[in-house]
């Protein structure tokens, strides 16, 4: 992989991360068109992609340092200095265990399914495209039916575990994390913007738990050359990432998601006439 390669990837993962339209995806998309992705040997893009997810997890954590702060102290504050009750905890200590309440899905069947996750069923685009598709008809759904009232505070346990629950559905590629729990945000009656932003503070923990165990067990592909690229592509997915997340998050204050349920229909079926056309292996 080249260094104008690995910019270009890491672009590609800062802005597909954030926007419901699927990370994985559009990389897997570009890894087959420029050849990077081994048929023998899959788990080793898998490996690539999750690594530089902690790009945009950087992205994240700059962007909601504040948010992350407050929640990190209240939550230590209320649960191991005072030890409160749950509804005397304040409203960022309350968060602090929506995030780790969304998690556990997420952890549960990444572990449960991490060879199928790893696998070459998980790079085919057959997969890909229909999920992209299929999952951008069911945003469009929540978007009909959704009623846009819920702020961050008015967000109970059954909210978090069920947009977690959505969270996990992001391991089928295609899917997008923030597409599948923006999605059930909705559903759940909140707001769009507010969708969003629970959606990327719950995205912490699954992105750094993917990310670090990805890069232990690929510390075996990784030579110099290698680590040079890596390092690249991750800066770029930050501070594409950076720009993105503000981007949606304004965006969502005024507009639906109708654009990327339409982007997502579009490129779904491209991907599946490229590949009728034999333009591209699936």
């Amino acid at each position: 992989m080249s260094i104008i390669e690995a910019v270009f990837l890491g672009i590609i993962q800062g802005l597909t991360e954030f926007l419901p339209i699927s990370s994985t995806g559009h990389l897997t998309v570009a890894g087959k068109l420029m050849g990077l992705i081994s048929v023998e040997h899959p788990e080793r893009w898998t490996s690539f992609i999750a690594v530089i997810q902690l790009g945009t997890l950087l992205a994240i954590l700059i962007y909601f340092w504040k948010d992350l702060f407050h929640i990190t102290i209240d939550f230590i504050k209320d649960n191991l200095i005072s030890r409160k009750g749950f509804k005397s905890q304040t409203d960022n200590s309350k968060m602090g265990w929506y995030i780790i309440l969304g998690s556990i899905p997420v952890v549960i069947i990444g572990l449960g399914f991490k060879d199928i996750i790893e696998g070459a069923l998980t790079k085919n685009l057959y997969v890909i495209s229909l999920s992209l598709i299929i999952l951008g008809i069911i945003l469009a759904f929540a978007e009909k039916v959704g009623k846009f009232k819920k702020e961050l505070k008015d967000i109970t346990w059954k909210d978090a575990l069920l947009i977690g629950v959505g969270q996990s559905l992001a391991l089928i590629p295609g899917s997008s994390r923030s597409g599948t729990t923006i999605t059930a945000g909705l559903f759940l009656g909140l707001k769009r913007e507010t969708a969003a932003r629970f959606s990327f503070l719950l995205s912490v923990p699954a992105i750094l738990g993917s990310g670090l165990l990805q890069f232990y067990e690929s510390l075996q592909y990784i030579d110099f050359d290698s680590m040079v690229t890596l390092i690249i592509a991750t800066i770029a997915a930050a501070l594409s990432g950076y720009l993105t997340i503000e981007f949606l998050l304004r965006f969502l204050k005024k507009n639906s998601t109708f654009v990327f349920v339409y982007y997502r229909i579009i490129i779904g079926l491209s991907v599946l006439t490229l590949i009728y056309m034999n333009y591209i292996n699936p």
